[in-house]
């Protein structure tokens, strides 16, 4: 197709940004979902709980930065793409190392 315009240097494509907003948008909603879960447990909470709930809940709270940055119409610009999805990452890794924590304390209560 000769007669579209090549995107400009720099430029993320929209259609490509909208698919990653997706799937920024689906796992965050997973993410509180599993923190809604965790807090739902019967057991009562303890000052070392926060040490499991913490990162859970920083990590949430970068992946929502990062879905209202690629909400923003300047996330088609490469570098507001980047800082976007890179934050998203950060979050997903803070989550996850919640919820390893979560695991390995469970582990430790039962020992």
């Amino acid at each position: 197709m000769a007669d579209e315009p090549s995107p400009q240097s720099g430029q993320i494509d929209s259609v490509f940004r909208n698919g990653s907003m997706t799937v920024v948008g689906v796992l965050t909603a997973f993410s509180l979902g599993i923190l809604t879960q965790w807090t739902d447990d019967p057991e009562p909470w303890h000052w070392i709980d926060l040490i499991v709930v913490a990162p859970m809940v920083a990590g949430i709270a970068a992946q929502l930065v990062a879905l209202k940055r690629l909400l923003h119409p300047s996330s088609l610009e490469a570098p507001v793409y980047s800082r976007a999805i890179r934050m998203f990452l950060w979050g997903l890794s803070l989550l996850a190392a919640g919820v390893l924590l979560s695991v390995v304390q469970d582990g430790a209560a039962v020992i």
